[in-house]
C-alpha cells in the first residue's frame, strides 16, 4: 500500500501469504464453510436480486416515512438454512433490506431454525414470509429442501 514495489517487499507479501494459507491447512479453515468457494458460481446471481430488493425497499420505505403509514410488526419465519453461514447470510439479507431487521435468531439442532424479524409495515413482513429470500438463500448455500445437492457432499 506504500507505492513502493521492490523484490524485498514483493518476496514478504508472497512469504505471508505462503504463510497464511499454511497455517490455514494446519488449523483445517479451509472446509467447505470455512472457504465457501461452492458458493461462488451461484453468488453473482443472488447479489444482483438482493441489490434490486435493497434498491426497491428503499423506496417503498421512504414512501411509508414520508406518508407516515407505518404500521410495524414482529413476526417469526423459518430459516431452512443447513450450515451457520447460511443462517447468518439469510439474517443478514433480511437486514440489509429496507423496512425489515433480523431481532433474533433461534438456531435449531434439528429442523427449521426460526429468526425473529422486525418490519416497518406488513407488505415488508409479507414479502419476508413469502419465502422467496429463504429459498433464495438456500439455493445459494446449494440446499434443496434442507438437504445438500448432490454435488454439494
Amino acid at each position: 500500500m506504500s507505492g513502493i514495489y521492490n523484490g524485498l517487499l514483493i518476496g514478504f507479501g508472497i512469504a505471508s501469504c505462503l504463510l497464511c494459507t499454511w497455517l490455514s491447512l494446519r488449523i483445517g479453515a479451509t472446509d467447505r464453510e470455512g472457504l465457501p468457494t461452492h458458493l461462488f458460481a451461484r453468488l453473482p446471481a443472488y447479489l444482483v436480486w438482493l441489490i434490486g430488493e435493497i434498491i426497491s425497499s428503499n423506496i417503498a420505505t421512504a414512501k411509508i416515512i414520508l406518508r407516515g403509514t407505518s404500521d410495524p410488526e414482529i413476526f417469526e419465519v423459518p430459516a431452512n438454512q443447513s450450515t451457520a453461514a447460511g443462517l447468518a447470510n439469510y439474517a443478514n439479507s433480511i437486514t440489509l433490506t429496507p423496512g425489515t431487521v433480523t431481532v433474533d435468531i433461534d438456531e435449531a439442532k434439528t429442523g427449521s431454525s426460526r429468526f425473529l424479524v422486525h418490519a416497518l409495515h406488513p407488505q415488508f413482513g409479507d414479502d419476508v414470509r413469502s419465502g422467496e429470500m429463504d429459498g433464495r438463500n438456500c439455493a445459494l448455500e446449494g440446499v434443496i429442501s434442507g438437504h445438500l445437492e448432490k454435488s454439494g457432499k
